[in-house]
């Protein structure tokens, strides 16, 4: 009983990292970057939410819906200020730019925000369950893992199978060749970081009930993810959701059966050991260089 219900918990944790992941796997696919402020905007979707809500009482729909337009502005302003100046200048400075930047949002936050976290109000899916084999299961982490697996399948069937999703491909192979294509590079990349914020968003909304809120909240989801992200092989969507279902249940099992004092240690240590015996990720494979 114990281990089963540590393993549906830990899909509904694993499908956050995944979907905190799938955003460091969209910018990487495009620009060959990544968003490190990935966690920030996590927590930024989680505490937007809560203030359109609670705070203000505005319908709930809304206060989704400007969240996550929210934390996708995020995302344009982080590759603005922090990956696009950079990047013109053949400089890797926007690793720490990006986190920099996620580290101003956190301070912007605390003082706007409070330092005192915060509780989202109960819900639909929180106070309905379903009961399988005695276990009570609410609506929301069996929605989590749904939202994570269809993003996941959605994001890979574009990138794969549609023009649009070709092209933004291509602009991590030759941005020079998508210039001559008529491809907007630049805008190309801008969305890229766009759909990270909001896939960000996402995951901070549907877990911000079963964390507390606070300005620090998406720290070190953020770095798990990026675990995450080179564990399932950056470069592969489905991947890179499936890791963060097996790092999540994992984790979950950990808690259980050891305590919560093995719950950072053990995960990471066998993301090390999965990275030394695949250093391409679980589900990545060694790109190849064309000359």
């Amino acid at each position: 009983m114990l281990v089963s219900a540590a393993i549906i918990s830990g899909l509904g944790l694993g499908s956050m990292y995944g979907l905190l992941a799938l955003g460091f796997h969209v910018t990487h696919a495009v620009s060959n970057t990544v968003n490190f402020a990935q966690g920030s905007a996590m927590m930024l979707g989680a505490v937007l939410c809560f203030t359109f809500w609670v705070t203000l009482h505005w319908p709930l729909g809304l206060a989704v819906i400007l969240a996550l337009a929210g934390c996708a502005l995020w995302g344009v302003i982080v590759e603005r200020i922090a990956v696009r100046p950079f990047v013109r200048r053949a400089s890797n400075a926007w690793l720490m730019a990006t986190v920099a930047l996620g580290i101003v949002l956190e301070n912007v936050v605390l003082f706007t925000f409070g330092k005192d976290p915060r509780g989202m109000p109960a819900g639909v899916l929180t106070t309905n369950s379903v009961t399988v084999a005695g276990i009570r299961i609410q609506l929301l982490q069996i929605l989590i893992p749904i939202v994570g697996l269809l993003f996941a399948a959605s994001l890979q069937m574009f990138f794969a199978h549609f023009r649009q999703g070709k092209a933004l491909l291509a602009v991590v192979q030759n941005a020079d060749a998508a210039r001559l294509m008529g491809i907007d590079v630049e805008r190309v990349v801008m969305f890229a970081f766009a759909l990270s914020g909001f896939l960000a968003g996402v995951a901070g909304i549907m877990v911000a009930p079963l964390f507390t809120i606070s300005s620090t909240m998406g720290t070190l989801f953020g770095i798990k993810a990026f675990a995450v992200a080179i564990l399932g092989g950056i470069g592969n969507a489905r991947g890179v959701v499936v890791a963060g279902l097996i790092y999540g249940i994992a984790e979950a099992l950990i808690i259980a059966l050891a305590g919560s004092t093995y719950s950072q240690i053990v995960p990471f240590a066998l993301v090390i050991v999965a990275l030394a015996l695949r250093p391409n990720g679980l589900f990545g494979h060694a790109e190849v260089k064309k000359v």
